[in-house]
């Protein structure tokens, strides 16, 4: 049974039902007014009825949440809907027409609580996506250093022990007060280090009651409670990361094989008068506390990433090597399968499975065309769409064709299999509009993707989709002559169209680093972004030596190289900048 949204979890990953009577369809818009979820079929119906066609309907992640209903202790037959700004008190509608509150300014509470609770998600977004991945990556720089130091103490007692074999009988007095000196500097190390990785760990607990503390904000019980602790001056910060050195180990220096110097002859142990290094802690370049200052922001890193462009804009790329494949006129779509296999497809209904060698092993006719319409899912199979009969099939190891998912009334063009959860996404059109669908590994759909905030359609031909480290999903539209980005809930995060007029995208995919690789059919390179949409690097330029190459699809194996797929019926694969 569907969980209710007062049962789902703040920030659990989930698909909440239409509130609108039996109507069990994924939610994707709110009634403000009603403070009611409804699915898109439920929220036309709303929007026809003359009763509720004025209703402000939005989508469901920037909704107004619903206050709790309290009554007012002076006139217990009204609700609490203000705040008096003078006072610093809730009050009801009837409080503001007495003479206490004559002349005084109120604030709608719905207004006061959803700039607080933007606040607090934007509070939690710090602490999941920085704050808290910052201080990981702190403990694991730790547990480098304790490897590190670990494997130098260690270097340094071998090298003891080898300048006393020499010498064994002169040693064996002086050895064991080294070695004792040795395991002080080492425990003295350790000891700092793990008091640094305790001081982590205790921060890291810190941040997690911080999050229930915001989480506490956003589902108030007490009207007067919240007021207080929304208007004061000290609402709650987030404490800046620790500071951690690093250790700085001991130096080990060979002695002198010397009757009358023993010791020297051992050589000596010396901590270096350094101050230790501080640990580098990464800016957190795109977060701030408040919504005003995050447009500069913004604006100053795209700046700053503008002079990364021009320094970086024709970095080097370096060919790995290139074969051809048979049966094909073009290789619009590549993916890659196990066991050193790939399947190539071009605009004439071609799906190619070949070898490393270019060696045909299967062939199968389909409907698709200048899509990337196949994928090699999590078990191995390959899936593609098949536009005329609006049904996706799949293709098993054993070579065996079946009917896997039917897209209804919609024409499945592009489609990408998961590598995070193994879910199935789906670019699919009807007439002149796009959409995305994602269905989970059985089939089942569970997501629909088409419009932004505004209520105004995402897609219009998206040929080619895939997904990012991050969960965003990126969608090539050539009709758009642009990149579109959503995040994993389906809100837009930003489009990319080009650097240059005349943009138009083919083949798009992303790697470890979650950057975003996409052929321009205009300037015949593959654009290289940042998961958030800024330009690394153009690749496959003339001004890296590249020449007579028209990229229309790209993709990234595990061992971070580039295979380009050409007009022509070649297959190409080089190193490029990370």
């Amino acid at each position: 049974m569907a969980l209710s949204e007062s049962q789902v979890p703040p920030d659990a990953q989930h698909y909440l039902v239409c509130g609108t009577g039996d109507c069990e369809k994924n939610c994707q818009f709110y009634c403000n007014d009603c403070h009611l979820p409804m699915c898109e079929q439920c929220r036309d119906e709303h929007q026809k009825n003359k009763k509720t066609k004025n209703h402000e309907v939005v989508p469901y992640k920037p909704r107004k949440r619903q206050l709790p209903v309290e009554k007012c202790n002076i006139h217990p037959t009204r609700q609490i809907e203000f705040l008096c700004e003078e006072c610093q008190i809730p009050i009801c509608p009837k409080c503001a027409t007495t003479k206490e509150h004559r002349g005084h300014v109120f604030t709608d509470l719905e207004v006061v609580f959803a700039e607080k609770c933007s606040f607090c998600q934007e509070e939690i977004a710090k602490i999941r996506n920085y704050f808290e991945p910052t201080s990981q990556e702190l403990k694991k720089e730790i547990a480098g250093d304790v490897t590190e130091i670990k494997k130098i103490m260690e270097g340094i007692r071998t090298a003891m022990k080898a300048e006393a074999e020499s010498v064994k009988r002169m040693v064996d007095t002086v050895i064991s007060d080294k070695i004792e000196q040795v395991d002080k500097i080492e425990q003295s190390l350790l000891q700092t280090l793990n008091g640094q990785n305790q001081t982590i760990d205790d921060y890291i607990n810190y941040l997690n009651d911080l999050v229930k503390t915001f989480y506490g904000y956003l589902s108030p019980s007490n009207i007067e409670k919240l007021t207080v602790a929304l208007k004061s001056e000290n609402f709650i910060m987030i404490k800046p990361i620790p500071e951690t050195s690093k250790p700085v180990p001991p130096v080990f220096t060979a002695g002198q094989h010397s009757k009358e110097d023993v010791a020297k002859l051992l050589g000596r142990i010396t901590v270096p008068n350094t101050k230790p290094e501080n640990r580098k802690i990464k800016p957190m370049e795109t977060a701030s506390t408040q919504l005003k200052p995050l447009g500069k922001q913004r604006k100053q890193d795209r700046e700053k990433s503008d002079v990364k462009q021009t320094l970086s804009l024709f970095s080097s790329v370096t060919k790995v090597r290139e074969y051809t494949v048979p049966g094909v006129g073009s290789v619009l779509h590549i993916s890659l399968g196990k066991s050193g296999r790939i399947w190539v497809s071009d605009s004439r209904g071609n799906l190619i499975q070949t070898d490393l060698q270019g060696n045909q092993l299967q062939k199968v006719q389909t409907s698709g065309g200048i899509e990337g319409y196949h994928t090699v899912t999590q078990d191995g199979d390959q899936i593609y769409t098949d536009r005329e009969n609006k049904v996706i099939n799949n293709i098993t190891p054993d070579n065996t064709i079946t009917e896997f998912i039917k897209t209804g009334d919609w024409e499945p063009l592009s489609i990408h299999s998961s590598h995070i959860n193994g879910d199935i996404l789906v670019g699919l059109v009807k007439g002149s509009v796009g959409k995305v669908t994602r269905y989970n590994k059985t089939g089942t759909e569970i997501q629909n993707i088409q419009r932004d905030n505004k209520g105004q359609g995402l897609y219009s031909d998206p040929n080619y989709i895939t997904e990012n480290i991050n969960g965003d999903v990126c969608v090539s539209d050539y009709d758009k002559h642009a990149v579109v980005v959503v995040d994993k809930s389906g809100q837009h995060r930003f489009s990319y169209r080009g650097q240059w007029s005349g943009f138009t995208p083919y083949g798009i995919c992303t790697d470890v680093l979650g950057h975003i690789l996409v052929c321009d059919e205009i300037s015949n390179t593959v654009h290289l972004l940042d998961q958030d949409g800024r330009v690394l690097s153009l690749l496959l330029t003339e001004q890296q030596g590249v020449k007579n190459i028209y990229p229309r699809s790209v993709c990234v194996d595990d061992e971070k190289n580039m295979w380009v797929g050409d007009v022509d019926n070649t297959v190409k694969v080089y190193k490029y900048p990370k």
